[in-house]
C-alpha cells in the first residue's frame, strides 16, 4: 500500500512539474504569482526554464519506477542493487527536504510568501510523508 500511495504522490508532482513546463501556472495566475508560491527565494520573479521543469518530473518519475521495483510491483531495468541504493537516497533526500522546512538556516534562504507559510504547512509535510512511506518499501 505504501508503493502504490507513495507513487500516484510521486505521479502527481510529476505531473504538475511537466504542466509548469509548458507554461501552465496552476495552481497560481500568473508566472509571478506561481514562483511566490513554489520558490520562496528573494529576488527570483521568473519560473526555472522549461527544461529544469521536465527534469524535476523526469526524475519524479523515476522514483516512481524506483519505488515500484523495489516493492515487487514493477521490473527493474538495471541491477537490483543501484535500486536499494536509490530508494534510501530518495528517503534520506525528502526527509532532508522535509525537515528543512523547518530551520532558520532554509526560511532566511526561502523568506518569500506564500511559500514560507506553504512550505511549513505543505510542502515539509508532504516531503516527510514521502520519506515514511519510501521508507516502509524499503523496509518491507
Amino acid at each position: 500500500m505504501a508503493a502504490i500511495v507513495a507513487s500516484l504522490i510521486l505521479t502527481v508532482i510529476a505531473g504538475v512539474h511537466f504542466a509548469w513546463a509548458f507554461g501552465v501556472t496552476w495552481p497560481a495566475t500568473s508566472e509571478q504569482d506561481l514562483v511566490r508560491r513554489v520558490a520562496g527565494f528573494e529576488g527570483v520573479d521568473r519560473m526555472p526554464p522549461p527544461a529544469a521543469s521536465a527534469l524535476v518530473a523526469v526524475f519524479l518519475l523515476l522514483g516512481c519506477h524506483i519505488v515500484l521495483v523495489v516493492s515487487g510491483l514493477s521490473q527493474p531495468l538495471a541491477p537490483v542493487w543501484i535500486y536499494d541504493i536509490a530508494i534510501w537516497v530518495m528517503v534520506a533526500g525528502f526527509a532532508l527536504r522535509g525537515g528543512a522546512s523547518y530551520t532558520r538556516a532554509w526560511r532566511a534562504l526561502t523568506p518569500v510568501e506564500p511559500f514560507a507559510t506553504m512550505d511549513r504547512r505543505y510542502y515539509g509535510p508532504l516531503c516527510l510523508v514521502l520519506a515514511v512511506l519510501i521508507s516502509q518499501v524499503a523496509l518491507f
